[in-house]
């Protein structure tokens, strides 16, 4: 398990933090869980939002994984502080067809300098849910 949070109202500066993130806005993203050391952000598959084969982009898909990620890492910090992605890599794994996708992020070890995270996006078809990304990666505080 992670580490403790350090600032006891994580949850309102997630909120607000992702409040003020346009892409995620223009995606139609919307946190659907924050607990310490835990995000989850779903958002539709939208036409707007699709390749030429009409799948999910993975650009998408890497902003999803890359918020829940960083989201995660930014329940246990210090209030006042942020994170910024130092880097993140992903494995696509399957194509990003369906209603909707879900990023499941969560910390692995966090450090006061560096923030290892990882991240599991799916894609939501029905009642049929699909791995179709995994990242790793490090969140720097700030």
């Amino acid at each position: 398990m992670p580490s403790t949070p350090r600032n006891p109202d994580y949850d309102t500066t997630v909120k607000d933090s992702f409040a003020r993130q346009a892409m995620m806005a223009t995606a139609g993203a919307s946190l659907a869980e924050v607990s310490a050391g835990q995000c989850i952000i779903c958002a539709p598959i939208r036409a707007s939002m699709t390749q030429q084969h009409g799948f999910g982009h993975a650009a998408l898909t890497f902003a999803l994984g890359d918020s829940a990620a960083g989201y995660a890492a930014l329940t246990l910090m210090e209030k006042g502080q942020e994170v910024l992605t130092s880097e993140m890599k992903i494995n696509l794994l399957a194509p990003a067809k369906g209603d909707h996708l879900r990023a499941a992020g969560r910390v692995l070890k966090a450090g006061r300098r560096l923030v290892v995270v990882q991240s599991n996006v799916y894609a939501i078809d029905g009642e049929v849910e699909t791995h179709i990304a995994a990242l790793q990666g490090t969140m720097v505080p700030v």
